[in-house]
């Protein structure tokens, strides 16, 4: 049970900390909607869609008001569109992100997630119609959230869908170049991507999932880094131990929310992901996390060793607060979304190349930078293929989201508002990797997947 006492003892981070439920996300299986025709496939994941999630958005408002915790987010996932829409006849699955659009909309959630395709020992006839589909869709709805995961560390690396994904990614920020192709910030390529996440862009309800699930995102940078303050000048156990039980209290916020929003809705509590996701906003930042543990700037030597300690740190306090953590559960290091970040970026200590070195021991990827516009298609997969390897080989999760704004060069500020915030034009290395690229094929798996 989770008492009062704790509840009280979250206000003051709630109130000056930026301690917020980042989103409370219902995972929704469409497996049972597919159908040869796409009419009335399409009809029956809206009907689903609406009938599922028709209480989510009240039911979160409720227990915000009710225990004084902010919700920022209601978000829905479902089945990768691809496992789904391949019973149906059509030139492109456009209608199926359609048909998500106007469901997620009724329902009053923020983003929805699942156009999504799982090809990293292969692309089906299915996978690449929705692949090729995710320009116009992500162009053509508003909260539509696309994914494609295109490694894992049982099966290699698949670079044809690697290859394929940098000419996507070029062809949505083109069809968004009126809005310097911010398209692309619904689009996350995977490594190893995991069945249970709730946070956005790359949220799906995998298929070992159940009928309908509740899972909770929990975020409080601004918190682990005032807590860090009370220990300057201690050595780095000291500094553990802080991240640790701060992420407790985080994670026991976390788990109170999912547990009421599960009773409420009838709906089994699946897991809380206790990321450390930041904002924009002032003081709610990882970068200000690891600039507290002693480093002049994000980025500078050291950034990468206090990235894992904070990651590590913030994954073993949060199991002790929660019997089912899930998701990604880490810390996020978004360019766009974190303000010390984006001074980091400015500043010239943080550039790609750092930020690769970083997501070794993070718990996503290469997330929400800008690049300029004329960057290549293969320059873009090259990269893919550099962040996938990084999670194959280690067997985690890794992750690229970058934006080629269209007429922007480096130095320039992509402004993208909300939570998505603006970031600035980052270089990329100007050596060409279109022969790597074309070759093709697929990375083996590594010898230590072998566990069998």
């Amino acid at each position: 049970m989770i008492s009062r006492n704790e509840i009280l003892e979250t206000i003051g981070m709630i109130d000056q900390q930026h301690l917020d439920i980042r989103t409370v996300t219902m995972g929704i299986s469409l497996l049972d909607c597919a159908d040869e025709d796409m009419e009335k496939a399409c009809a029956k994941v809206r009907e689903k869609i609406c009938r599922r999630a028709d209480r989510l958005v009240e039911t979160a408002d409720r227990i915000q008001r009710e225990y004084g915790i902010p919700i920022v987010n209601k978000r829905l996932s479902v089945t990768p569109v691809a496992l789904v829409a391949a019973a149906s006849a059509g030139e492109d699955y456009v209608p199926f992100a359609k048909a998500m659009d106007a469901a997620a909309k009724a329902c009053g959630v923020n983003f929805i997630g699942g156009f999504s395709a799982l090809v990293q020992k292969g692309c089906t006839a299915a996978d690449l119609k929705l692949i090729r589909s995710i320009p116009r869709a992500l162009t053509e709805t508003d909260v539509v959230c696309a994914s494609v995961n295109v490694g894992s560390t049982r099966a290699g690396i698949d670079m044809d869908a690697v290859a394929e994904m940098g000419r996507v990614i070029k062809q949505t920020a083109a069809l968004s170049a009126d809005r310097q192709g911010v398209a692309c910030s619904k689009l996350v390529v995977f490594a190893n991507a995991v069945e249970d996440n709730p946070f956005m862009a790359g949220a799906f309800h995998g298929v070992g999932e159940a009928e309908c699930v509740i899972n909770v995102g929990v975020s409080g940078p601004g918190v682990v880094s005032h807590a860090l303050k009370s220990c300057r000048g201690e050595p780095f156990d000291v500094v553990a131990e802080t991240v640790k039980k701060t992420a407790f209290r985080i994670t026991r916020m976390g788990e109170l929310v999912a547990q009421e929003a599960s009773r409420r809705l009838g709906v089994p509590f699946g897991i809380v992901d206790l990321s450390l996701a930041p904002t924009p906003a002032v003081g709610d930042s990882v970068a200000d996390i690891l600039e507290e543990m002693g480093l002049a700037s994000v980025g500078a030597p050291g950034t990468t060793a206090a990235l894992a300690l904070l990651n590590d740190a913030v994954k073993k306090g949060g199991v002790m607060a929660s019997s089912h953590v899930g998701g990604l559960s880490g810390a996020f290091i978004p360019v766009s979304e974190d303000a010390g970040m984006i001074r980091g970026a400015e500043r010239g200590s943080l550039t790609i190349e750092k930020l690769e070195a970083m997501t070794c021991v993070c718990s996503v990827g290469l997330d929400m930078i800008a690049v300029p516009g004329d960057t290549s298609a293969e320059t873009i997969s090259a990269i893919i293929a550099d962040e996938a390897a990084i999670g194959v080989v280690n067997n985690k999760t890794t992750a690229v989201r970058l934006i080629p704004a269209p007429g922007l060069k480096v130095g320039d500020r992509l402004e993208m508002g909300g939570l998505f915030g603006s970031a600035p034009v980052m270089a990329v290395k100007p050596w060409s990797s279109d022969a790597f690229i074309a070759r093709g094929g697929r990375i083996p798996a590594p010898l230590h997947s072998l566990k069998n």
